[in-house]
C-alpha cells in the first residue's frame, strides 16, 4: 500500500513561486503531480520515475515547474515558478507501481490534495 501526503500549497501573486512536497510510503515505480481547477478536468503535469529520475512535463508547465525526488527521505517535490492565475487549483501527488501502457506511470495511489491559489 502506498500512502501520500501533500503539503506546501498556499496563496501567491502572479509571477511568484511555490514548492509543493509529498511524503510517500510504500513501494512505487513512478510518482507525479496532477492538478484540478474548478470546472476543469484533472490534468497530469509532471511525472518522475523513482529509479532513474526520468521526467515528463505537460506543455502547460514545461520550463516553469520542476519535479524532483529525494528517495532517501521518501519525498517528492514540485517547484513551481512564474505562476499565473491559470495554475491555481488543487494539486495532487500520485504514485504508481509500474509504467503502464504509455510508458510513463500507471497511477494507482493519490494524496488528498493541496490548494494553490494564484492572484493576478
Amino acid at each position: 500500500q502506498v500512502q501520500l501526503v501533500e503539503s506546501g500549497g498556499g496563496s501567491v501573486q502572479a509571477g511568484g513561486s511555490l514548492r509543493l512536497s509529498c511524503a510517500a510510503s510504500g513501494y512505487r515505480w513512478c510518482m507525479g503531480w496532477f492538478r484540478q481547477a474548478p470546472g476543469k478536468e484533472r490534468e497530469g503535469i509532471a511525472t518522475i520515475a523513482t529509479g532513474n529520475s526520468r521526467t515528463y512535463y505537460a506543455d502547460s508547465v514545461k520550463g516553469r515547474f520542476t519535479i524532483s525526488q529525494d528517495n532517501a527521505k521518501n519525498m517528492l517535490y514540485l517547484q513551481m515558478n512564474s505562476l499565473n492565475p491559470e495554475d491555481g487549483g488543487i494539486y495532487y501527488c500520485a504514485a504508481g507501481r509500474d509504467p503502464g501502457s504509455d510508458g510513463l506511470c500507471a497511477y494507482s495511489y493519490w494524496g488528498q490534495g493541496t490548494q494553490v491559489t494564484v492572484s493576478s
